[in-house]
């Protein structure tokens, strides 16, 4: 299977993958020219590195990963997310659903179309998001619940 995800990043990266995320290394070049863009382009870095090499990799909330929230995960990380979308993450969204469609034209491309919707979904609100493994995201999702589960139980 890790195979199967090292020949999609291959794919991915030779047949435009490298586009977007030289797209999201340039918002986050932007964003850094600020002091106060600086948490803004941190994620932009973090997330292009994700746009370049997606499969076998997911978005994970940091809170649902750690168990504990931060300043990403808090009610700062929601306005600055807000701020994102008006700034960038519309130009970055509809960039990644151009190249959706441009995928989805083949049967081949599909997955690649899909790979590009979920950026698309990520563009829009990426701080206090971090990207790791599938099979870590997964883990920490199955706990997040149980935790919750547990919580709501007593």
């Amino acid at each position: 299977m890790q195979a199967l995800g090292c020949l999609g990043n291959v794919l991915w990266f030779i047949s435009g993958g490298i586009f977007m995320g030289i797209a999201w290394w340039l918002a986050g070049v932007l964003c850094f020219i600020s002091i106060i863009g600086i948490p803004w382009g941190r994620a932009c870095f973090v997330m292009g590195n994700f746009a370049f090499f997606p499969f076998g990799s997911m978005p994970v909330s940091r809170d649902v990963l750690t168990g504990r929230g931060d300043i990403g995960t808090s009610i700062f990380g929601s306005i600055g997310n807000i701020i994102w979308l008006l700034v960038a993450g519309l130009w970055i969204a509809l960039g990644h659903l151009c190249c959706a469609l441009a995928c989805a034209v083949t049967i081949i491309g599909i997955p690649f179309a899909w790979q590009h919707v979920k950026l698309a979904a990520l563009a829009l609100c990426p701080i206090g998001k971090t990207i790791v493994p599938v099979q870590i995201a997964e883990a920490a999702e199955q706990e997040a619940a149980l935790r919750a589960y547990r919580r709501n139980s007593r």
